[in-house]
């Protein structure tokens, strides 16, 4: 990493199950970042961090614990209040790393964390470039459009949208001309993602963020 690269990257989304964690995967792998969740909400099954673990190969030691593990898959705020915790935004340090730390939101931007902060304030707090995740089906343009806004307004820097989904050339069209933003990648939909799939992909890039593949 240069002395001019980021510290790392937010990743966000337009929504919530739309492929950001396999977003997550093929960033990290191809910047050679490592990997930083900060409220897993969800704690049945494979949790975000185990999937992109599992789709990178890459080990243990890239990835940071979160600061807050919940059991209900909702809303961090409403995950914790069911667990009895209390987020605290002072709780949320960005990792140390000799690498650039690529940070997985929850949700889209506006989600809450407890009763004064949003996910965007996370942002804000971190001062960290911001990576948008949008699904590339119906809908996605005024979804897309809306969360570009909610970054602008706040002045956080936002280097990209990554449509994950089945092509749709109308919509990236769209995303890139009426938000004024690069699209910095266009995944397909994969039914057995693996990670040998995830390896053939493309690699990101991301202008100014010049960083070695793992």
């Amino acid at each position: 990493m240069s002395r001019s690269s980021p510290r790392g990257l937010f990743l966000t989304g337009t929504d919530t199950d739309i492929g950001k964690t396999v977003v997550a995967a093929w960033l990290m792998k191809g910047l050679g970042l490592d990997y930083w969740k900060p409220v897993q909400s969800g704690l049945e099954g494979e949790t975000d961090t185990e999937a992109v673990r599992r789709l990178t190969g890459l080990p243990e030691e890239r990835f940071h614990p979160s600061a807050y593990e919940t059991h209900t898959p909702a809303s961090p705020h409403l995950s914790a209040r069911l667990d009895g915790v209390e987020i605290r935004m002072n709780a949320f340090l960005l990792p140390d790393s000799p690498r650039p730390v690529l940070v997985e939101g929850a949700g889209g931007l506006l989600v809450p964390l407890n009763d004064d902060a949003l996910m965007v304030d996370l942002i804000a707090q971190l001062i960290l470039p911001v990576v948008l995740v949008a699904r590339s089906g119906l809908g996605t343009i005024n979804h897309t459009l809306l969360s570009i806004e909610a970054l602008r307004v706040r002045k956080l820097p936002l280097v990209g949208v990554v449509i994950n989904g089945p092509p749709s050339e109308s919509n990236r069209e769209a995303i890139g001309t009426y938000g004024r933003v690069p699209v910095i990648g266009q995944l397909p939909h994969i039914d057995d993602l693996s990670a040998d799939a995830l390896a053939a992909m493309t690699p990101p890039h991301i202008p100014g963020f010049e960083v070695t593949p793992s």
